[in-house]
């Protein structure tokens, strides 16, 4: 009895370790969205034996420097708490730029991989026609505002990636109002050249557009993809 006892709790502490060992996911939703907008993503890699962090943040009523202390460090202590590392991130849209703000002031030693979807790394146009409009200024908030393509903008203002990177970009738009402002191609919010970032490590385009993207299953297998190993999968499909 001692013996199976002693058994049982070793087979018990090494699940435990497992467990404990897993990598963690931090999902960042974009302007104006949700954490709900990233629940398939939540749910997917879940599925895959992903630690998954799900963060909600007021992306409408501060800055990206603030917006940036308030959604990063939520995701680490959700990954801390559960013992999950690594940590990766699957940004979408204006969650990549808090990211980028971010370790921009911050060391993150525990950092892994990193996936963003439509990130506006280089600005929107859009913004550039709009954002002084007091209808966008009340629908997209002070962080809206600052994702302009001019010098004076964040984007332009966080230099270069030094981080494991894979940028997913769209390439189909629902919106033919935003995208007459873009070059195209674009997903309507964001054109595809100014997705890009110097120093990310992978770059692909797909047909999809901006708000659905992170539902899309390519998207989302490309994403694991990217954070198992480093580039996207250019492989035909069986």
């Amino acid at each position: 009895m001692r013996l199976f006892t002693s058994t049982l709790g070793l087979v018990l502490l090494l699940a435990s370790s497992v467990i404990q060992a897993r990598q963690c996911v931090v999902l960042l939703h974009g302007l104006a969205r949700t954490s709900a907008s990233m629940a398939r993503a939540a749910e997917f890699f879940a599925a895959e034996d992903y630690t998954v962090a799900n963060i909600g943040y007021p992306s409408r009523h501060h800055s990206v420097e603030q917006l940036a202390e308030m959604a990063v460090p939520a995701g680490l202590a959700e990954c801390q708490a559960r013992s999950a590392t690594p940590v990766n991130f699957v940004t979408h849209s204006m969650g990549g730029i808090l990211l980028r703000q971010y370790l921009q002031r911050h060391e993150l030693p525990q950092l892994g991989r990193v996936v963003m979807l439509a990130p506006p790394n280089q600005g929107s146009e859009v913004v550039d026609r709009l954002g002084s409009y007091y209808l966008f200024q009340l629908l997209n908030g002070p962080a809206g505002s600052q994702l302009g393509t001019g010098a004076e903008d964040v984007p332009a203002r966080l230099g270069p990636v030094d981080f494991e990177l894979g940028v997913i970009a769209g390439t189909r738009s629902i919106n033919p109002i935003l995208s007459t402002f873009l070059p195209n191609p674009d997903d309507g919010k964001v054109s595809l050249a100014r997705t890009r970032v110097a120093g990310m490590r992978d770059f692909l385009a797909l047909k999809t557009t901006h708000p659905l993207m992170m539902r899309n299953s390519e998207v989302l297998e490309q994403s694991l993809y990217f954070i198992e190993n480093g580039q996207f999968n250019r492989q035909p499909a069986p």
